[in-house]
């Protein structure tokens, strides 16, 4: 799907380079095989929650509303990522295994997180059905989920 690709290389351009202006974010998605309008782009960037802050030296540069929100929530992925201890995917579908007691909580995390690609998840006791919205691929919820959580994948690799 064209507009998860887009949406992802927006967040990755964002988080990784200081952009100021979006002419030069859609140069940088063109550069990545990504064409769109600027009209396109800025309902993205809202859609996304990108802001503008300041960049310390007088000027400003585009930065996604959760890293803002980030150091909030650190504490909290602290204690969700070691919860979980298997993702199986199934038919375009993803289940999430945690710890007993724990699915709910870190469902809860990933709806509010509010992502596009993750239509919203239904949780039990240990296991988690997270539904991707559709056109979406099971490796962008893959990606999708790191970003939510850093470090989930490293930890399932390691049990």
């Amino acid at each position: 799907m064209q507009k998860t690709k887009r949406l992802l290389a927006i967040e990755k351009i964002i988080s990784e380079e200081k952009i100021t202006v979006q002419e030069e974010l859609l140069r940088k998605l063109k550069g990545k095989g990504i064409s769109c309008t600027q009209a396109t782009l800025s309902r993205n960037l809202r859609q996304l929650g990108v802001g503008r802050v300041s960049d310390g030296a007088g000027g400003y540069r585009y930065s996604l509303s959760e890293n803002i929100r980030s150091s909030e929530k650190s504490s909290l992925k602290l204690n969700i990522v070691p919860v979980i201890w298997d993702i199986v995917e199934a038919k375009g579908l993803m289940v999430i295994k945690t710890i007993p007691g724990n699915a709910s909580n870190t469902a809860f995390f990933i709806d509010g997180a509010e992502r596009y690609e993750i239509a919203g998840t239904i949780a039990g006791d240990d296991t988690i059905l997270v539904i991707p919205r559709n056109g979406v691929t099971i490796q962008q919820v893959h990606t999708c989920l790191e970003i939510i959580l850093p470090g989930i994948h490293k930890q399932i690799k390691k049990k």
